[in-house]
């Protein structure tokens, strides 16, 4: 018990000592992190807007129901422009905040173990490779990487392919959404997928085309349910 308190403290220290030379700071509001918050400030992360469940279910409803191919659907936040969660994630997706998608990822993973899914595999939404070259990462993964510390399940971001580059989906409506997204997805490594539970896992969903077309690809290639979450979804 001495020797665990003296290496906490010890721990600490190297913190703090590391913090003097190589502030960390919080992605949102840019202030110093003291040494017991994790990547982003308590003030900021108190601000985020959390998902209800009833906006959850009218999500699913809205977006997924229909078309039978995502068997649940969960997610943490509303996305709100120029708020917190807006700045949070877009330093996850171009500032190399890897820490900070592995830790709402595990926040994420910490919620889907409340909905007793049954997971075999933990897939990221991929990004085309000129994109993913580009960018130097895909930030799904690492949210992916933070949800299976929770869930402990298998992580592969191999067997799911964007084969097709598509323009960015921000100002299209669901129409264009789903033509611009059609024929983007591929299974590479079929083995893999099939009679898998998947968990497909992205940062923010707006209208569902993605995680649809996603989903769609891998029951094709032998999957036997599709399960989504995100960090957020579009307000």
């Amino acid at each position: 018990m001495v020797y665990k308190e003296k290496s906490r403290h010890a721990l600490k220290f190297l913190s703090d000592i590391f913090d003097l030379f190589l502030p960390r700071l919080c992605p949102s509001c840019g202030n110093k992190l003291n040494s017991v918050e994790e990547s982003i400030c308590v003030n900021c992360f108190l601000q985020i807007k959390p998902v209800s469940s009833s906006r959850l279910s009218h999500e699913y409803q809205h977006m997924f129901k229909s078309k039978s191919i995502i068997t649940g659907f969960t997610s943490l936040y509303i996305f709100e422009k120029d708020k917190e969660i807006q700045k949070i994630i877009h330093a996850i997706k171009y500032q190399k905040r890897f820490l900070t998608g592995e830790l709402l990822g595990k926040v994420l993973g910490e919620k889907i173990q409340n909905e007793n899914w049954n997971i075999d595999l933990i897939i990221p939404v991929p990004l085309h490779h000129l994109k993913k070259a580009e960018r130097g990462y895909n930030q799904s993964f690492y949210i992916a990487w933070g949800v299976n510390k929770i869930l402990k399940k298998k992580l592969n971001d191999k067997s799911l392919k964007r084969i097709k580059y598509t323009e960015t989906q921000t100002a299209m409506n669901i129409v264009k959404r789903v033509e611009n997204i059609s024929g983007a997805f591929s299974v590479k490594h079929k083995d893999n997928v099939i009679g898998k539970s998947v968990l497909l896992i992205d940062d923010v969903i707006t209208t569902g085309a993605t995680i649809s077309e996603c989903g769609s690809v891998l029951l094709e290639n032998g999957a036997s349910k599709i399960f989504a979450a995100s960090l957020a979804i579009a307000d």
